[in-house]
């Protein structure tokens, strides 16, 4: 794989200082987004929209305590934006490749929240879905670059992680509370196929992940917690589904499983071309 040198200069330009403005500009909007969607000033997500993104709206809803890596994600999505602003980081090279892509992204998930507020599920299902494709492409830049320090690892790669792989489960949650809002329904046989193929699509979509970008692990955790507490909530709340439980804990496994070999693999690479 090709990877872009750093070749960032000591000095930021006016181009750095705007992006920075700009993703500040994003975090704050996020934050409201976040205060409306908890209930601090609007209503919590699970009870907006009719109560179809409840834990209990459809099969591929997660359970209660799934929801707390937002607080993960949203605590690195506040230290993304104080690290650069941090000396030398305003023209670091994963700033400038990512910066604007993840103010985008918290703009959009700003956005998600305030339109489920007033129950535009079908919007949401658009907007989660861009957010999704934002995210995808901060990943395919962040694997053309060298790697970073510690910090940056920890507060890009891995909050960009946490937020890409979480999402992808959202969105296949999302679509399926606003197919079941706008009626679709099936008797509970083809209901649990229904589950086992959009699990089966999620997990495919964890595979793909761990291929085109080098077994991420904060994806595949991510992806694995969302999955796992889908299991939880078909074997502990209704719509109870023993089928479509076993297949949210094997659509976890193969997503760890994915993402262990594929970075085995790169490893492996590494250690060839340095040899």
């Amino acid at each position: 794989m090709n990877r872009i040198a750093d070749l960032s200069p000591l000095r930021p330009n006016r181009a750095d200082r705007l992006r920075q403005v700009g993703v500040t500009v994003a975090e704050i909007a996020c934050l409201f987004g976040t205060l409306v969607g908890t209930g601090v000033i609007g209503t919590r997500v699970a009870e907006s929209s009719g109560g179809s993104l409840s834990a209990d709206a459809t099969r591929i809803a997660p359970a209660g305590p799934a929801f707390s890596i937002w607080s993960v994600i949203y605590l690195g999505l506040f230290a993304y934006t104080v690290w650069q602003w941090l000396p030398g980081r305003a023209a670091d090279v994963r700033a400038r490749r990512t910066g604007w892509l993840v103010a985008a992204s918290m703009l959009l998930n700003a956005a998600w929240l305030l339109v489920t507020q007033v129950g535009w599920l079908w919007v949401s299902v658009l907007v989660i879905l861009a957010l999704a494709v934002v995210l995808g492409a901060v990943h395919v830049r962040l694997v053309e670059l060298p790697r970073g320090d510690a910090l940056t690892r920890v507060v890009v790669d891995g909050t960009l992680g946490l937020y890409l792989g979480w999402v992808a489960v959202a969105t296949c949650a999302n679509i399926t509370a606003t197919l079941v809002a706008s009626g679709v329904r099936f008797s509970d046989g083809v209901a649990d196929l229904a589950a086992v193929v959009v699990l089966a699509v999620a997990a495919g979509l964890g595979v793909l992940f761990a291929r085109t970008f080098g077994g991420r692990l904060s994806i595949a955790a991510a992806m694995a917690w969302g999955l796992a507490w889908i299991a939880v909530g078909r074997l502990t709340d209704a719509p109870a589904s023993t089928a479509t439980a076993v297949a949210a804990i094997i659509a976890a496994l193969v997503v760890v499983g994915a993402a262990l070999r594929a970075r085995r693999g790169t490893v492996d690479r590494t250690a060839t071309a340095t040899a």
